[in-house]
């Protein structure tokens, strides 16, 4: 018996506006800045996931033909840990902060750095991974003492809807909303003021949103994606390069963003390669992939058509698989050998179960090769010896690499997640997800008794150009043409970083009156103590 999951309902375009001015008082109310405030939202939260697991599961198996084991995987335990991992940690991500680094003359103003909200946040999630694309970055949000809307895609209805009663089961319901639709709606969301806007999804809408923030200049966090190779070196262990590499690109039947979505081998290792991706799937799937409760389905018939039509116009030799069923949109794992970078296959990203093949001389043209496909993918992956991989780390660029792996950089909820270049701009996940809904406010307060040394700063300004310069000039220790110049560490000692013992001595002179002043605020300090009690 199928489990009973809410019905998907847009939300009425007029309503989007009072929505905003909802989230916004209630973030102006000051709720949501106390750290307990946060805290219980969070645990809430975790409950109404907790007890609606199986209804997540059914419904990531209606939108996405997911079985659980990936669901829990990947997206319910996902979460749950994470809400458990920014609980633990919150009091010491918010704890205020002394600021680094603070030159001698400034540090009686004992210069702080204050965790603040943002503010008033939407969030803009993604299909293929429902729950933790829309959650995770939530869950940032809450921690962070923001308030939010939720838009969550339409193209997971099952998932979005069930998200909506999970929101409203567990959150305050001014401070958090969820936001059903698509274009219009999001359109509509996107012409109202935010302090922060993250998306997940297409560059294409991502450089809308981008310019749509540009607008009113506002911060956004835009997670992407791209066209992640792999390379497979002579020295690789085919067997394991299969594996790993066929798992990474036949979870959620491929539409994952940091899957690879191209494999540049080498031309000694290709049939070893593909002997063994062929093992792999019938190990996978002893019963195939169309028959198997533990392989996926495409989201829905417009993205099976487009991948449809991206096999189609392949010029590559089909070694294994191209099955599919327009009916139950079911794409079998199908592992192609091409032979250009123009190939379909290749000039744009996939987001299905297509292992493209290209076979290189070495090293070096892989590499090559990788760097003008996309010379800043969302992930890289890289299979050799030490030095190989090493090399390749140095010469490529991506937002994360996995090194004899696919994507379990990304696979980890406490760990920084992002894109660079234009596969994504921010991070988040773990201590990045409070760190991206946070501003850092720097907070000075000058004594009364600083105002003798802060007399050099007023004007009039003639004769004051050499003490200035004494007391506040850093020294260099390199000469003009570049090379360190060094004086020794006692030299170094004495001076305080000036260029001259003079300049160390009036340095010693400023550091003896910033010690007195300090002792002498802490009397006051107690005196005004005493005097209150």
């Amino acid at each position: 018996m199928d489990t009973k999951l809410p019905v998907f309902e847009h939300t009425a375009i007029e309503q989007i506006r009072g929505i905003h001015a909802r989230v916004y008082d209630s973030f102006h109310s000051q709720k949501t800045k106390p750290l307990s405030w946060r805290v219980t939202q969070l645990r809430k939260l975790w409950w109404a996931i907790k007890d609606r697991e199986q209804q997540l599961g059914e419904a990531l198996q209606r939108d996405l033909g997911r079985p659980f084991y990936e669901a829990y995987l990947t997206e319910i335990g996902w979460v749950l840990n994470d809400i458990i991992f920014t609980i633990n940690n919150l009091e010491k991500w918010a704890k205020e902060e002394a600021a680094g680094d603070v030159p001698l003359t400034f540090m009686a103003m004992r210069p702080r750095v204050r965790k603040e909200p943002l503010g008033v946040v939407v969030i803009l999630g993604a299909f293929n991974f429902p729950v933790q694309l829309s959650l995770g970055p939530l869950i940032g949000a809450i921690a962070a003492g923001c308030t939010a809307v939720l838009k969550p895609s339409e193209s997971s209805p099952y998932t979005a809807a069930l998200l909506q009663e999970i929101m409203e089961a567990s959150l305050d319901h001014s401070a958090f909303i969820c936001v059903q639709g698509a274009i219009p709606e999001s359109s509509a969301l996107l012409e109202l003021k935010w302090d922060k806007i993250f998306y997940t999804g297409s560059a294409t809408v991502g450089t809308i949103i981008a310019k749509k923030g540009a607008e009113t200049l506002t911060p956004v966090t835009l997670e992407l994606g791209g066209r992640n190779p792999a390379i497979i070196t002579k020295n690789a262990d085919p067997r394991l390069a299969a594996r790993r590499l066929l798992w990474a690109k036949i979870h959620n039947a491929g539409q994952v963003c940091v899957s690879q979505n191209y494999i540049l081998v080498d031309k000694e290792v290709l049939p070893f390669l593909v002997k063994e991706l062929k093992t792999a799937i019938k190990d996978f799937y002893p019963e195939g992939t169309k028959a198997s409760k533990d392989y996926g389905r495409i989201v829905n018939s417009r993205q099976f058509e487009r991948l449809k039509k991206m096999l189609d116009s392949s010029k590559g030799e089909i070694l294994y698989g191209g099955d599919m069923d327009a009916e139950t949109n079911y794409i079998a794992p199908t592992i192609v050998r091409v032979s250009s970078t123009s190939d379909s296959l290749v000039v744009d990203e996939s987001f299905g179960p297509f292992i493209p093949l290209l076979p290189v001389d070495n090293l070096d043209e892989a590499i090559r090769i990788a760097n003008e496909v996309h010379s800043t993918p969302l992930g890289l992956y890289a299979f050799g010896s030490k030095a190989d991989t090493t090399r390749v780390l140095s010469e490529t660029r991506s937002g994360g690499a996995s090194i004899n792996d696919g994507f379990t950089h990304a696979s980890m909820p406490t760990i920084e997640f992002g894109g660079v270049g234009d596969s994504g701009a921010g991070c988040y996940r773990g201590k990045a997800s409070f760190d991206c809904f946070t501003h850092r406010r720097v907070v000075t307060n000058t004594p009364a008794w600083v105002e003798t040394l802060l007399s050099a700063r007023y004007p009039p300004y003639k004769g004051k150009l050499s003490q200035l310069k004494m007391i506040n000039d850093f020294a260099p220790n390199f000469d003009r043409e570049g090379k360190v110049v060094t004086f020794g560490l006692v030299g170094r000692l004495l001076a305080l970083g000036g260029a001259t013992l003079g300049q160390g001595i009036k340095r010693w002179l400023v550091l003896v009156v910033l010690a007195l002043g300090v002792k002498y605020g802490q009397m006051l300090g107690l005196q005004e103590r005493l005097k209150r009690t």
